[in-house]
């Protein structure tokens, strides 16, 4: 596969026989050629776990200090008063049984965060299959099934994300844009990690972080030595 010219020219800017702090790093990140749009900047994290031990899962949510760079789009199942609070919040979308056949049937994927009142998860149950595998189900332990609609969609609006293992005991997460700038990058960063390694498992064996590696959404990987 050829690589594009940006590609190659950041590639020059790394050190493969050396791992970075995480400073160096995203100064190097600063120094590469850009892109037309503001990238994202994602973190790689390889866990010394095992995840199909339900022990060992790794999964959590933190509120990053200088957000995402992203706006959330939020979409609330819930009915009533909760309805009328999660508009007011500022919900993207509000809704009940109504929005079951738009999902399943029509692909309505109009938004990034799904967040349930509990009474309502009966319902959304019925859309595991189609929001489970794109990671959109709602869960108690990202803070999405709540009776506390405002303080979720709050928490969504200015920067909350969620960390999870995928299959090959990875952790993959966006923390930021480039324009973001080193230092801000840093303290997200900083939080993140700090919030990964509390959640360490009792059930871990061993060297529990494996490697970390921070990218742009079209960049080379640089290694970091913590």
């Amino acid at each position: 596969m050829k690589l594009s010219k940006r590609y190659a020219e950041s590639v020059k800017l790394i050190d493969k026989t050396k791992n970075y702090n995480i400073k160096e790093a995203l100064e190097l990140i600063e120094k590469m050629p850009k892109t037309k749009f503001d990238e994202t900047v994602e973190l790689h994290v390889k866990l010394g776990v095992d995840s199909k031990h339900a022990d060992q899962q790794v999964r959590g949510t933190v509120v990053l200090p200088n957000g995402t760079g992203k706006t959330q789009r939020v979409l609330v199942f819930a009915k009533g008063p909760k309805a009328e609070e999660a508009e007011k919040a500022g919900a993207d979308f509000v809704g009940a049984e109504e929005l079951i056949p738009k999902i399943q049937n029509d692909g309505w994927f109009d938004y990034d965060v799904v967040v349930a009142t509990p009474d309502m998860m009966g319902v959304v149950g019925r859309l595991g299959k189609v929001l489970g595998p794109k990671g959109l189900m709602p869960n108690p332990k990202s803070g999405t099934v709540t009776m506390d609609v405002t303080k979720a969609i709050n928490e969504i609006k200015s920067g909350k994300v969620e960390y999870r293992l995928d299959k090959n005991n990875i952790i993959h997460l966006g923390f930021g844009k480039v324009s973001f700038g080193a230092d801000k990058l840093a303290e997200n960063y900083d939080v993140i990690m700090n919030a990964i390694i509390k959640a360490k498992p009792a059930a871990a064996k061993g060297q529990y972080i494996k490697s970390i590696a921070v990218a742009t959404s079209m960049g080379p990987s640089i290694f970091i030595n913590e």
